[in-house]
């Protein structure tokens, strides 16, 4: 017993030594930015595509805005008729797949059209700071979650280049939805360069088919970092 007794003793104290790197507040300054993933209508209750409780992040967001010096907004912004809506294949359904020139496509119900009021931002997101808007699928071939590549993963939004030429160094992520746009664009930030964070309590997943915690293991191997709201000093 003594051994198995020193063993515990030694894990307990061995635990306790290790540095709890969330204990001590992260600071955004100059060369940070929060990104705001896509709060738009049709994301939210009542929307096209909505994603559970994702109106919930609103205030979230708002709050911690006001620690950052830098924040972009992207918003889904689609052609009628895009290739990633089910009714642009015949016989398709929403949330089925199919293969695109580049791979695979979850397909969706139409959603945030282009200038309609499902496509526009949450009317209760105050970014007063908001320095830029990305639009993102206006390419009626290709779909685009990440705020820095289309899904080709070829071509640029040109987010990281407005990013390195302001001196951004890390990166906050929140919004909608947390395993699709939100989780992608971590993912592209890291590879881009950028130290990475989502924000989970300002950010929210669909988990189609188990894809949140999908997404959650490879945001972690790509070193992305996952906080929250309350890790943030944003006094």
């Amino acid at each position: 017993m003594v051994p198995i007794q020193r063993r515990a003793l030694l894990g307990a104290l061995s635990l306790a030594a290790l540095p709890t790197w969330a204990a001590a507040k992260l600071k955004p300054g100059a060369n940070s930015a929060l990104i705001v993933v896509d709060v738009q209508n049709c994301f939210v209750t009542g929307g096209t595509l909505p994603v559970a409780k994702g109106e919930e992040v609103v205030p979230v967001i708002n709050r911690i805005a006001a620690g950052f010096q830098n924040i972009v907004v992207t918003q889904d912004w689609h052609t009628p008729g895009h290739a990633s809506f089910a009714s642009a294949h015949a016989g398709k359904k929403p949330f089925e797949t199919t293969t695109l020139k580049y791979g695979q496509q979850v397909l969706w119900p139409d959603h945030c059209v282009q200038g309609s009021d499902d496509a526009a931002l949450h009317k209760d997101l105050k970014l007063p700071t908001a320095q830029l808007i990305i639009r993102k699928g206006y390419n009626k071939a290709v779909d685009s979650y990440s705020a820095f590549e289309e899904a080709d993963h070829k071509t640029p939004t040109g987010l990281a280049g407005y990013l390195k030429a302001r001196g951004i160094k890390t990166v906050f992520v929140s919004g909608l939805a947390t395993d699709f746009c939100v989780a992608w664009t971590a993912m592209d930030a890291r590879k881009h360069g950028f130290e990475a964070y989502v924000i989970e309590d300002a950010s929210r997943g669909i988990d189609l088919n188990g894809s949140l915690a999908a997404a959650w293991k490879a945001m972690a191997a790509k070193g992305v970092k996952r906080i929250q709201s309350s890790d943030l000093d944003i006094a």
